[in-house]
């Protein structure tokens, strides 16, 4: 029997696993899933656990509940994966042979890696929300928040959901307005790229929004390291800060490196068409632990895994892949007072206006904020554990299309 072994149950592991599982004979493929616990985290919902939006009962369910039958979870931690006798290693001896491998395990916060950051504030004036006990402590940092200096600082890119730290900023801006503690707090956002994102149109658009809720941008800064009371960077620009809220260096896991298949900081680089691993022909890496040209969220692990299932088992039966995967992300953005906004790109096409998903109709709109998107956003949390997750069909496509977007007359011009 061949063994197809996936590393990491998150989502584009689950995906992939349960999509294999309706595709590939069951007599004569086994489907393994490698996590260290039976614990999936849903990430998206993590942004509002600081502002009291989700509770820990709402972000967490069974790997194994979530897995298809005749998927088999194994709990272990991965320690070194062997190319060359096609074996993985768990701690403890454990021995998994695999004909295909899948690594899925993820990008995670790396705050030991800033000088600094892991301080006497840690904890305390400084914190994390990407990662739930991160994000509980922030909700009670902002609990007790009575004005001063805030600072949201993104340490290097790429992290995941590279917009996450700009919808805590504009919802931070809202919750303080609420609170009456907006006027008493200095709001600044510091980022290593030259301004709110990576695309010009959507970058210019959150930018002004940033600048008409008075929050002070940070371009081009580099952190260098962390004090008691200041991010400093490399060209020594220093921000003093009350509570600074940081987005650490994203690292893939520690056994990437020892295996010998990861770059500097241990993502997998792939082909990014077929996402095969550079140098393998029968690894394969997904979502936010590969190396692709796009964002590192939740919806490319979608499209990834959807895509790669489709055409693994198309080229194992000898048929062509009807596609491979085009760097499609998409992303609600919470704009804070119950809105937000749509951004939908892929490796070529930047984020544009129009509507979305039905050209004409939406009926979400595309970089404009409305109370719908926001709805949208908040629904997703049902979409991802009852369909998505499953990998049931949804009336989104893997592949970007153009239909119903329209380039700017400026840009056009």
């Amino acid at each position: 029997m061949s063994n197809v072994v996936i590393l990491g149950g998150g989502t584009a592991g689950t995906i992939a696993a349960n999509r294999l599982r309706r595709r590939l004979d069951q007599d004569a493929w086994r489907i393994t899933v490698v996590d260290a616990d039976d614990a999936h985290l849903y990430q998206p919902g993590l942004l509002m656990v600081p502002f009291g939006g989700y509770r820990r009962s709402d972000l967490i369910r069974s790997r194994r509940r979530l897995l298809a039958p005749g998927v088999q979870l194994v709990r272990g931690e991965v320690e070194q994966v062997t190319p060359a006798d096609n074996l993985v290693r768990l701690a403890g001896g454990h021995l998994l042979e695999y004909t295909y491998l899948v690594i899925a395990t993820g990008t995670a916060p790396r705050p030991d890696q800033t000088p600094g950051l892991l301080g006497p504030r840690w904890g305390d004036t400084v914190h994390e929300f990407y990662t739930l006990a991160g994000a509980e402590r922030l909700a009670g940092a902002l609990r007790g928040f009575r004005g001063g200096r805030v600072v949201v600082n993104v340490v290097d890119m790429p992290i995941k959901c590279p917009v996450a730290p700009l919808e805590f900023t504009f919802l931070l801006d809202a919750e303080l307005r609420w609170r009456g503690l907006r006027r008493r707090t200095e709001l600044t956002y510091a980022t290593p790229l030259p301004g709110a994102f990576t695309r010009p149109i959507a970058s210019q658009l959150l930018g002004s929004m940033l600048t008409d809720r008075d929050v002070a941008v940070e371009a081009d800064f580099m952190v260098e390291r962390v004090t008691d009371d200041a991010v400093v960077s490399y060209d020594d620009r220093r921000i003093g800060y009350d509570l600074l809220v940081s987005v650490p260096l994203n690292m893939g896991a520690d056994y990437v490196a020892a295996s010998g298949l990861g770059d500097e900081l241990n993502h997998v680089p792939v082909d990014r068409a077929t996402l095969r691993a550079d140098g393998y022909d029968n690894i394969f890496a997904l979502g936010d632990a590969n190396d692709v040209p796009t964002s590192k969220a939740g919806s490319v692990a979608h499209f990834e895994a959807e895509l790669f299932a489709d055409a693994f088992a198309a080229r194992l039966g000898g048929r062509p892949a009807r596609a491979d995967f085009d760097g499609h992300a998409n992303c609600f953005v919470e704009c804070g007072d119950g809105r937000a906004l749509l951004i939908d790109f892929n490796y070529d096409t930047e984020p544009l206006p129009g509507r979305y998903p039905v050209p004409g109709l939406g009926p979400f709109r595309l970089l404009r904020p409305t109370r719908l998107n926001h709805w949208g956003k908040r629904a997703f949390r049902w979409v991802y554990w009852h369909a998505l997750l499953p990998g049931r069909p949804l009336p989104v496509p893997a592949r970007m299309s153009m239909a119903g977007k329209h380039v700017p007359e400026e840009v056009a011009s």
